[in-house]
């Protein structure tokens, strides 16, 4: 889902399953870190937060598309997920207080949290989960959103209890209900879901044009919430974002990159804080047609670039190299693949082997959605053409990136946050028919495997085929991954007990305060 991959979000063995096999997850593991945690948290004071958006791409609907950092942000703080990222397990409670599985892994039943309500007072229950995960899974990208699930196999049992029938074993569909199942009142009319009632840490005070006022929920069911209030002011540049932060306009700057980054670094009155992980920035090619469909195509493409010149100059250093496969903080993650490094004469080969058409200039399209997005298909470009391959760098604008070119494109860039588990990426966008196939990939023996590692309990065998699962996508995929950049956030001194967890563990900012 278009979602995801913005704010784009396991452990235990393998894939993290030993963890959500347990018969309930764990509410109290919290996303933050004691750096920054000095002295006793303080109730009161109002948080400046600055995140970034364009107001063309601006939305209200939980369930729609969250172009912006900023409107993601200002619904995560409103709205719960029933499950969330944590910092001892991958998976834990939100919504849910628990969750268990049927022995064949098909049938999981969610127990929602004992005085969960909404902002107005009124209770949630079942009826009014089981509605909004329907709601969710019939937009246009609810099949990438709960993978696997059809909306009529989404039930309520009682007042307390949600029933999710997977079509085929997951082990890991606690993991998918992280980033998007925020819940709404049943039967909330479209219209008026901008204004409907949350559950989350902080209710709507105002909202204007992308930037917004919330105030802290006294009744919040996940416990005591420190501040009064979170202004979130959008930003079209992360300069401008971290000029303000540098000016006192805001407390918090927050995914400002690499660039605002160096730039702060040598002052001592503010704080960096980087999330290792954080954002997957890979170069997308289209393998069902086009130029890109031969596999040893693919394969040069990943064998031209330059990973830790990428990493150096785009990035500032503030990252890592990746080796093409997406997941990277997952506890399983193959580090016993080997490294990609350049090889231009076995690229060369490649390309003449395959008959690719050296004449052509080929088009990379980007946006500047996220920093670093767009310099890294230009340094791409120049890095191709030491091979003799010609590419133009072409940038859209974000709403016309999604319109047009995000899963239909030939060769493009794109970025994912919370790159916490191979699987979560395996089963949103690269098995055959997943709802967000960004290159139009369908491989027999990944699909194989992937319900190798979904569909067993067995720590040894999940261990086994989550290995090769990540030896195809290597070879196959058409996922080049030539880095992870680390999130990044600016803050003033007073600002305490920040998320240091990636993707939509940054925006958990219930245990956050002020000090005076």
């Amino acid at each position: 889902m278009k979602l995801t991959r913005r704010q784009a979000m396991w452990a235990g063995a393998g894939i993290g399953v030993a963890a959500l096999l347990a018969a309930c997850g764990n509410g109290n593991d919290k996303a933050t870190s004691p750096a920054a945690t000095d002295g006793k948290p303080k109730k009161g004071g109002t948080l400046r937060i600055g995140a970034l958006g364009r107001t063309s791409a601006t939305t209200r609907d939980p369930h729609g598309v969250q172009g912006n950092e900023s409107d993601y942000l200002i619904i995560a703080l409103a709205y719960d997920t029933l499950t969330a990222p944590g910092l001892k397990d991958n998976t834990v409670g939100r919504l849910a207080s628990g969750w268990k599985s049927s022995a064949d892994l098909r049938t999981w039943r969610f127990t929602i949290a004992k005085g969960a309500a909404f902002h107005d007072g009124s209770p949630v229950t079942a009826d009014d989960v089981a509605w909004s995960l329907r709601r969710l899974r019939n937009t246009p990208a609810g099949a990438g959103r709960l993978p696997g699930i059809k909306a009529d196999s989404i039930t309520a049992d009682g007042r307390d209890t949600v029933v999710l029938v997977s079509d085929e074993p997951n082990a890991a569909l606690p993991l998918l209900t992280r980033l998007a199942t925020f819940v709404l009142k049943k039967d909330t009319p479209d219209k008026e879901v901008a204004k409907a009632p949350g559950t989350g840490p902080f209710k709507l005070d105002w909202y204007r044009g992308g930037n917004a006022r919330l105030i802290r929920n006294d009744k919040w069911h996940g416990g005591p919430v420190h501040l009064d209030a979170i202004e979130v002011t959008m930003f079209e540049s992360p300069q401008g974002m971290a000029n303000a932060l540098l000016g006192g306009q805001i407390d918090l700057a927050s995914n400002v990159g690499a660039v605002a980054a160096r730039t702060a670094a040598s002052r001592k009155d503010i704080q960096l804080v980087r999330r290792p992980n954080d954002m997957a920035m890979p170069i997308v090619m289209r393998t069902a047609d086009g130029p890109f469909a031969d596999a040893r195509v693919r394969e040069a493409m990943k064998l031209l670039v330059d990973r830790e010149a990428m990493v150096k100059q785009v990035l500032s250093g503030y990252g890592t190299v990746a080796n093409d496969i997406l997941g990277t903080g997952d506890p399983g993650y193959a580090k016993d693949i080997p490294q990609r490094a350049r090889d231009l004469a076995k690229a060369k080969k490649l390309l003449t082997e395959a008959g690719f058409d050296l004449s052509r200039t080929y088009e990379l399209i980007t946006t500047e959605d996220v920093p670093g997005l767009a310099e890294s298909a230009t340094l791409f470009a120049t890095q191709a053409r030491e091979a003799d391959v010609k590419i133009k760098v072409v940038k859209q604008e974000s709403g016309a990136f999604y319109d047009k070119t995000w899963l239909k494109g030939t060769f493009y860039t794109n970025y994912w946050g919370t790159n916490d588990s191979v699987v979560f990426f395996a089963s949103k966008t690269m098995t055959t028919g997943a709802g967000q196939n960004e290159a139009g990939w369908s491989e027999p023996t990944f699909d194989a495997t992937y319900r190798k590692v979904v569909g067993t309990a067995d720590d040894k065998a999940r261990t086994t085929a989550l290995r090769e699962l990540q030896r195809i996508e290597h070879e196959k995929s058409g996922y080049l991954l030539w880095g992870m950049a680390d999130g990044i956030d600016l803050a003033a001194p007073r600002v305490r007990n920040l998320p240091r967890l990636p993707g939509y563990g940054r925006v958990q900012l219930e245990n956050v305060w002020l000090s005076r």
